[in-house]
Formats: C-alpha cells, sequence, structure tokens
C-alpha cells in the first residue's frame, strides 16, 4: 500500500497542476499521509530550476497550514482520530510519557521534526493534544519547514540533479546530527 502511494504521489510530480497537487501533498502529509512532500518537489525543482523557491515556498505554506490540521487532529480529536494516526505510526504507547514533558520543550520537538526524518505528523498532534502555546507553534513550524524545503530548493538549484542522492539520502541526517549537536551543546553549557 505505501509503494502505491509513493508512486501515486511521484507521478504527480510530471502533472501540469503539479504546484496545487504538491500543495495538497505537503498538507496532506503534515497531519496524516506517509509520504513526504519532497517526492514531488524534488523533481519539480529538477525540472523548473528557474522557479524552485516558488515551489519550496508553496510546500512551506501548505505543510504549516497541514500541520494546523494536525494540531486540531491533537487539540480536538485525540480520543478518536489523534490515537488512530498514532497508532499507524507507532507512536501511541509514547504518547503518555511525552505528554508529560512536551510543553516545557515543545518548540524544540516542533523544530526538530520539522526538519528532519522524524514525521511531522506526530509532533504536530502532540501540539494540539497537550495544549502548545498555538503561537509557538506556528512559528516554530515555519521556520522548520522552510528551513528543510529551502535548503532543499537551494541545492537543486545550485547543483541540479547530480546533488539529488546526496539529499534523498543524507541531508536530513546531517540536519538531525547538527541538531543534536546544536542542543548537546545547550545542555552542556547549562548543566556542566
Amino acid at each position: 500500500m505505501l509503494r502505491r502511494a509513493y508512486d501515486w504521489t511521484l507521478g504527480l510530480a510530471g502533472h501540469r497542476h503539479a504546484l496545487w497537487a504538491l500543495a495538497f501533498v505537503a498538507f496532506i502529509e503534515s497531519s496524516v499521509f506517509p509520504i513526504p512532500p519532497d517526492v514531488l518537489l524534488i523533481p519539480m525543482i529538477l525540472a523548473r530550476p528557474d522557479r524552485a523557491f516558488v515551489i519550496a515556498a508553496v510546500a512551506t505554506v501548505a505543510s504549516v497550514l497541514g500541520g494546523l490540521l494536525g494540531y486540531a487532529i491533537g487539540w480536538g480529536l485525540m480520543e478518536s482520530l489523534g490515537h488512530f494516526v498514532l497508532d499507524f505510526y507507532g507512536k501511541a504507547d509514547a504518547f503518555d510519557t511525552l505528554a508529560a514533558r512536551f510543553n516545557e520543550q515543545g518548540a524544540w520537538a516542533v523544530l526538530i521534526a520539522g526538519v528532519t526524518p522524524f514525521p511531522y505528523k506526530v509532533i504536530t498532534i502532540f501540539s494540539g493534544a497537550t495544549g502548545l502555546h498555538l503561537g509557538l507553534f506556528i512559528a516554530v513550524s515555519i521556520l522548520a519547514r522552510a528551513l528543510r524545503f529551502f535548503i532543499v530548493a537551494g541545492l537543486l538549484w545550485k547543483f541540479g540533479a547530480p546533488i539529488r542522492i546526496f539529499i534523498e539520502r543524507w541531508l536530513g541526517w546531517l540536519i538531525t546530527a547538527a541538531l543534536a549537536l546544536l542542543i548537546g551543546g545547550f545542555y552542556m553549557v547549562k548543566y556542566i
């Protein structure tokens, strides 16, 4: 099933309404859909590098709006739909543990999930379920999603197709490592 969804999403990249398809996929990916918008974003930018930053902007706006849907699911539908989505991604058991501390570190969680391979949709739902301040959620989501999509767009705009494999395999993990070092540095300064 996941492979068919991936193939369907990839097929949208060549459609004449690809920008709308990207907006749709970025929107639903932020709350329930398992395929990241990068599947559309990358081939679209490679086909039209002159529109790289417009494409990244559409993905960013749609993703943040979709994140608000995830927030609403957590806030208003946690008992029914929220638990279903978290069960699908294997994160339902982690909810009680995370909810106890989430609002204390929620901005970091949104930032990390927004720029790394961690499913952003899980954090959008957690944010709503735990009542993370909505303004903080929106601000950090804009920052995180813009970082993710504009870094990809910039790399593809500058280096073209040869950078694609690097982006698909390593960029998410490199950003994860950099954020881990940054957070580790803050932790060391504060507690050591």
